[in-house]
């Protein structure tokens, strides 16, 4: 079975900084799209950062400047660096990959268990 593990949360102050990461593993042939997502209390999960696998990136535009999704396709993982973060982002972060699978046809969106960031003084 496909999964995503990620890892790199935790308590943060103010202007602070953390980076996430999140590797996928199990039978993949290919990866496509990344992307991390945040869901804040009470809210919807939104998308923060998207990469390609050729290495296009997009961002919301609340952390444009200030966080760094890359990639490692050699090693199925995907990272996001989060610099100068803010209370209102606390939040769960997911990973997320479109995937395609060893013996099966087609792309499979995958989701990681996410990763608690808490960002308070």
């Amino acid at each position: 079975q496909v999964q995503l593990v990620e890892s790199g949360g935790g308590l943060v102050q103010p202007g602070g900084s953390l980076r996430l990461s999140c590797a996928a593993s199990g039978p993949i042939l290919s990866i496509n799209a990344m992307g991390w997502y945040r869901r804040a209390p009470g809210k919807r999960r939104d998308l923060v950062a998207g990469i390609s696998s050729g290495g296009s990136t997009n961002y919301a535009d609340s952390v444009k400047g200030r966080f760094t999704i890359s990639r490692d396709n050699a090693k199925n993982t995907v990272y996001l660096q989060m610099n100068s973060l803010k209370p209102e982002e606390t939040a769960v972060y997911y990973c997320n990959a479109e995937v395609q699978r060893v013996g099966m046809s087609g792309w499979y969106d995958y989701w990681g268990q996410g990763t608690q960031v808490t960002v308070s003084s």
